[in-house]
């Protein structure tokens, strides 16, 4: 805990109204003299703690969950310390508040609540503003950006600016998370206009009302921006999130070489699932290398998860031809197979031969989901489509026929978008059923017995993943990086040790976890020659530094001639 005070100029309605330095009540009598705060703050004199206590009774009143949502928006707006140590108390009742299942809300009615500025909207009528925007001062030390062009916002789609909601929220499970300190994230939204007909028609819709700008013009303004954002800041840490399928894959792709950057919804997603999966095998003992995996939604989460599966499985001596034969993708027009028209090359490598399933059944045509259960027998359902019922009764009831544990995992959020829901997984599989879900869901019972679902939530994975590589200066991020944050989350599944266990640690946890495996994450930065750190003990020094506390520190005043403001 850092106890050494903190000089700022601020004062008065400044330094409350800044939220990485407002108190509110805990400010101290001399602090009050010091920075002209008498009168402004009712006489009382509290802590931190009792802040926290208090916004807890406030927060049990609130009615519903986005009700929830929008006081702790305006709580982080407001003073982020006490935000974050009200996170931090209760890590996993407060999670799905400030993130999956209601952010899918909060996105979507955005504008109903957005009162004050939170990171950057880069509209597409300011282009040619953008090296002006990104120079403001108070934003000199930014490390790592979370931004989205808010098409594909969890299963919900286009949400135009509301889109905001996802970077503010990832942002703040990097702090609460991962550690990092408040000012050195930004939360960035390129609004390029949206295509939802009810946002267009809304009249305090806070978004760049115009359709989305498309193709060429498209692309040449997010590289006007990622080309910003590298003049700016070289060394900063940038996150995909939240781009249309297609979109996510090729500008990953293109420009994973020229700076720090990752997808959280391609890799983030495919940590957290091997790990998942990994954790149902030491229930089931059957080994990854020999489980049929079918995945329904072959885009961009798809086969990253996908990817990341068979190089685990190459890792046990599969070959990597082998590797891809126990995938079965399953997009819109069903199982993908070489005769399938458009396919894009990441998805080829996977396409079944058309001699394999010339004999199967059909569909209108389509080789459907249970078409492939009844034909390839899979051991393992993956839902990353965002549709709603996608796992049929039929198709599970028939899994459930060969596999003794059937393992299913219906990932897409929120929670109406989810591909099954877990009761009917259990009363579809006799309560057999080994059950990830992408957001959260109640605990089921199960012939008496209570069983808790385990949310394969990404927030397991990105936060620690951003620590690792902020701490280590990587200069990339590499598939063996994300690959390590995966295997540091599997030294710490409770199955390792208890099959009976949940297949993943409590989320009360996922702080400690944040910080272990930011630690692999370095090391491999390290290995993979891509850290501008030394050593082992270089980076745990740097870990250190970084990790922040939400705890009040003392203040001091300084001239604000001499020196910039904190």
């Amino acid at each position: 805990m850092n106890e050494e005070p903190l000089s700022t100029s601020l004062a008065g309605y400044d330094l409350i109204n800044s939220p990485l330095l407002n108190k509110g009540t805990a400010f101290t009598n001399h602090e009050r003299d010091l920075f002209d705060l008498h009168g402004l703050l009712p006489p009382h004199i509290g802590s931190l703690a009792d802040q926290v206590e208090r916004r807890v009774q406030a927060l049990e009143q609130q009615p519903t969950a986005f009700a929830k949502y929008a006081f702790l928006r305006d709580l982080q707006d407001a003073n982020e310390t006490l935000f974050y140590a009200l996170l931090l108390r209760d890590v996993e009742r407060m999670l799905p508040l400030v993130y999956t299942p209601t952010v899918g809300e909060g996105c979507q009615r955005f504008s109903e609540i957005w009162r004050k500025p939170r990171g950057l909207f880069i509209s597409y009528p300011n282009r040619d503003r953008i090296d002006h925007i990104l120079s403001y001062s108070r934003f000199e030390n930014v490390k790592c950006i979370v931004f989205s062009d808010g098409e594909r916002i969890l299963g919900l789609g286009d949400q135009g600016a509301g889109g905001m909601g996802i970077p503010i929220g990832k942002m703040a499970l990097y702090t609460a998370l991962g550690g990092i300190h408040p000012e050195h994230c930004l939360p960035i939204l390129l609004d390029v206009g949206t295509d939802n007909e009810d946002l267009l028609r809304n009249p305090i819709y806070v978004g760049w009302r115009h359709r989305r700008v498309r193709d060429q013009e498209y692309d040449a303004f997010v590289d006007t921006f990622v080309q910003a954002v590298k003049k700016r800041w070289p060394h900063v840490l940038l996150q995909w999130e939240d781009f249309a399928g297609a979109n996510a894959a090729r500008f990953l792709n293109r420009y994973r070489d020229e700076l720090c950057t990752f997808n959280d919804d391609i890799q983030g997603t495919a940590a957290v699932t091997a790990a998942t999966l990994i954790s149902a095998i030491n229930v089931t003992g059957i080994p990854l290398e020999r489980q049929k995996i079918a995945v329904v939604g072959f885009g961009s989460a798809g086969i990253g998860i996908t990817n990341l599966l068979a190089r685990f499985m190459e890792d046990r001596g599969l070959s990597p031809e082998a590797a891809r034969g126990r995938f079965y993708g399953i997009d819109r027009c069903g199982l993908v197979t070489e005769s399938m028209k458009d396919l894009r090359p990441e998805q080829w490598v996977y396409a079944r031969g058309d001699e394999e399933v010339r004999d199967w059944s059909r569909t209108n045509g389509q080789i459907t989901l249970l078409d492939v259960v009844r034909n390839a027998k899979p051991s393992v359902l993956i839902g990353v489509s965002g549709q709603a019922g996608a796992f049929t009764e039929q198709a599970v009831r028939e899994m459930a026929q060969y596999a003794e544990r059937p393992v299913i995992f219906p990932l897409s959020n929120p929670t109406s978008r989810s591909e099954a829901i877990p009761r009917d997984l259990m009363n579809w599989t006799s309560g057999r059923a080994l059950i990830g879900t992408g957001t959260a869901f109640d605990p089921v019972n199960v012939g008496g017995k209570t069983v808790r679902i385990a949310q394969t939530n990404n927030s397991y994975i990105f936060p620690g993943l951003a620590l690792g590589i902020v701490a280590a200066q990587a200069k990339r991020v590499t598939d063996a990086m994300v690959k390590a944050a995966a295997a540091e989350l599997i030294r710490h599944l409770p199955t390792q040790t208890d099959k009976e266990g949940s297949l993943l640690p409590s989320l009360s946890d996922a702080r400690r976890l944040g910080r272990l495996i930011g630690q692999a994450v370095g090391m491999q930065a390290i290995k993979d020659g891509q850290s501008e750190v030394a050593d082992e003990d270089a980076l745990q020094r740097e870990l250190e530094a970084i990790i922040w506390e939400p705890v009040y520190r003392p203040y001091e005043r300084k001239d604000a001639s001499r020196q910039r403001a904190v």
